[in-house]
């Protein structure tokens, strides 16, 4: 068993630079499937989620060869299975995608029902009224496999009853090689829809509106081979603005686009955090105690659901009573029973937390419940007076690459430790 051992109280000062959109890479990857051609993914991240994402298509017949760690070659001219099975879709969310991109390319998906964080139920009826709406029958089998079926993809008008990013993502895949045009209403607009709308106008395709509420998509016949450099992680970037503000630091965070930190920046701001902005980096820099204030989660461009907890540490060391209301989903607050043993004091009831600020927080053994519940506790540990310990971080690096150097090289006290047989030994 591997996991995080932080001794708090160093401020993080320095430069860093973020990786390529975990949320772009997922949905772009499985896209590939569409291409009749060789595509170059490049500016991926190294992290687990990507890792599986190729371990899907492997087993699926493409052809998948790394150029770098962080550019990849796939060859899907000759990919021929449509099956995806539990255990390689139960390691995350986004395995759903494969279902758009196999009835797309072979007018068939079997796709076992997708794993990732478990934070309420997340259904996928918004996924399946767009499959439907293009001719699609969805039929559930054994073992929570689903079977989607199509003769023929034909366009339709799509509207969302909820704004879901996976459901848009799923009705661009499906209508991008359908016969007419489609309309996708009430869509998602975050960064990373754009990225996909991109990366697939790159090879051919005829998508227009990604970025705001209605996306439109007339249909063509071939997708071509592309060359293609994913965006910067919004919510990585996002991440180490919330550690920076926690420590009172000092940190440019490079190879971000700014316009998609709105939203962060301005909370930040509100609490008291300079922040200077420049064309491709951010500087953020907390020299007085924290301001309290009040966030709500929102779909882009409101302030987004995967920094909730981040922000959730800045707000249990902020002067005075915040509160935190989430609004995309349900039970995502089960983090905070680990930050409650750190000192935190918050009180939950169902989406709303009120956060009470305290003065500092203190070092303990903690587990990451989830992704970003568990960089929350890296980030609470890089604040927190003596050491913290983190288990389960296997979660943590499911979204992060080279958490732990980028951390190191910003002044944090953090190294990864293996546990065998109860003593811990500094990993090699």
């Amino acid at each position: 068993m591997e996991k995080f051992r932080i001794i708090g109280g160093n401020r993080l000062c320095g430069q860093v630079d973020i990786s390529g959109a975990k949320n772009a890479a997922v949905a772009v990857l499985p896209a590939t499937v569409l291409i009749d051609g060789v595509c170059r993914i490049e500016n991926i991240p190294n992290i687990a989620d990507v890792t599986n994402t190729l371990k899907i298509l492997k087993y699926l017949g493409s052809k998948v060869r790394y150029i770098n760690k962080n550019t990849v070659e796939i060859d899907n001219r000759n990919i021929f299975g449509y099956i995806v099975p539990h255990d390689l879709a139960r390691h995350m969310r986004a395995s759903y995608y494969f279902i758009g991109a196999l009835l797309s390319r072979f007018g068939i998906a079997r796709v076992s029902m997708p794993g990732g964080c478990n934070f309420g139920v997340r259904p996928i009826d918004q996924h399946i009224k767009g499959f439907n709406a293009l001719g699609a029958t969805v039929s559930p089998m054994e073992n929570g496999m689903i079977e989607v079926v199509a003769n023929r993809l034909v366009g339709n008008s799509i509207y969302l009853d909820i704004v879901s990013v996976g459901a848009t993502v799923n009705a661009m895949l499906c209508a991008v090689k359908s016969r007419g045009f489609t309309i996708i209403e009430n869509a998602a607009k975050e960064p990373h829809i754009v990225d996909l709308a991109n990366f697939l106008n790159s090879a051919g395709a005829d998508i227009r509106g990604a970025g705001t509420d209605v996306i439109k998509v007339r249909g063509v016949d071939h997708l071509y081979g592309t060359t293609y450099s994913i965006i910067p992680d919004q919510i990585e970037a996002g991440t180490y603005m919330a550690a920076a503000a926690a420590t009172g630091g000092d940190v440019l965070i490079r190879n971000v686009i700014p316009k998609h930190l709105e939203s962060i920046t301005a909370k930040l701001q509100e609490m008291g955090v300079y922040i200077e902005e420049y064309d491709d980096s951010i500087r953020v820099c907390r020299p007085e105690p924290l301001i309290h204030c009040n966030v709500k989660t929102m779909p882009h461009p409101g302030f987004p659901t995967d920094m909730q907890p981040q922000i959730s540490v800045l707000l249990s060391i902020a002067k005075g009573t915040s509160i935190l209301t989430e609004s995309v989903w349900d039970n995502r607050f089960r983090y905070v029973d680990e930050l409650r043993r750190m000192g935190v004091q918050v009180q939950v009831d169902g989406k709303v937390a009120v956060f009470q600020g305290v003065d500092y927080l203190t070092g303990a053994p903690v587990k990451a419940t989830d992704l970003r519940g568990g960089i929350a506790m890296v980030i609470a540990a890089l604040a927190a007076r003596g050491k913290t310990e983190i288990e389960d971080i296997q979660h943590i690096e499911r979204g992060y690459e080279n958490i732990v150097d980028k951390l190191a090289q910003l002044g944090g006290d953090i190294c990864r430790i293996v546990v065998s047989d109860s003593v811990a030994v500094r990993a090699l």
